[in-house]
This record gives C-alpha cells, structure tokens and sequence, in this order.
C-alpha cells in the first residue's frame, strides 16, 4: 500500500470519528503445542488399538499445523489425509462427517472440493473452546471414514477437559 492510499484510509476513518490507534484488538484461543500432540497421540493409539495403522493432525484455528502423528506402518498418504481433514474442519467451523450427507444434495458444496486441502470426508473433528474454535484434529488410515472419526474423537476426548 503506497502512501496516498494508507493518507485517504487515515483521512476517512478520522472523518468517521474512527481513531485507527484505538481499535480493539480481537482475543483468540489456540490449541497448546503440548495438548495437540498428546490428541495426536492418543488418535493414533486409539485406531491401533483396533489394528489400524492412523495418522493424527492437529492444526490451529487457521489450519495451520501443530503436531502430527504418523503411527506404526501407516501409508505415507495418510499424512494428507489426516492434514486435509483436520483444515477442513477448521476451516469450516465443523466436523467433516458432517458434510458427507450434505454433498449429496448441495451441489455448491461439491465445488468447494476442488480447492486445495478440502476433503469432506469423515475424520475431521473441531476443537473448540466454548463456541471458538481453536483448532480441529484429523485423523487417516483407517478402513473407512467412520472409523477415522471414532479415533479423533478419542484424541479430543483425552484433551477436552483441560481445554481452558
């Protein structure tokens, strides 16, 4: 932004009565480093449990990685999975099981699966705070979508209670 540009935004919100140095700042909650990997984990050992071989992500409210858990003998394609389920669920504010039923009858939904790290598939699960997100969890490798929900929810549901 040159000069003239950042002068006539200044101009306008002083005219406004706006004071730009006295603007709120927004307060956000992310994941903890320490909990995200303990989720991951705890995914992972969840779906080995029932002989799965799981990768867990969990990412921050932007969809941005904190931790990653590539269990024993899980196929390298699970680290995108796991990832690309755990933004979408950021993202989106949801889980992605929910969206399974969805894309069958919303064809805009469907669009959005071309842009890159979308996948509505079940796996994705939001961490929130309250009703913020801070983050969401993905996990992938399982024979089957449900079955990787059933083990990020076990990562979230080790974390939950000290989610403060």
């Amino acid at each position: 932004m040159n000069f003239g540009n950042m002068f006539a935004i200044s101009l306008a919100a002083t005219a406004a009565g706006v004071s730009l140095a006295s603007a709120d700042t927004l307060q956000t909650h992310r994941i903890p480093a320490a909990l995200a990997v303990e989720a991951a984990t705890e995914a992972v050992a969840a779906c080995a449990k029932q002989g799965y071989r799981e990768t867990a992500v969990v990412v921050d409210a932007d969809g941005i990685t904190i931790a990653a858990v590539r269990g024993d003998g899980a196929g390298s394609h699970t680290l995108d999975s796991a990832h690309d389920k755990a933004y979408t669920s950021a993202s989106f504010k949801n889980d992605t099981i929910a969206f399974t039923e969805r894309l069958k009858t919303d064809e805009s939904l469907a669009q959005l699966t071309k842009v890159a790290h979308i996948l509505f598939v079940p796996g994705g699960v939001v961490i929130k705070l309250g009703e913020e997100t801070i983050g969401a969890i993905g996990a992938g490798g399982a024979p089957g979508g449900k079955f990787d929900d059933g083990c990020a929810r076990a990562g979230l549901d080790k974390i939950q209670d000290r989610l403060k």
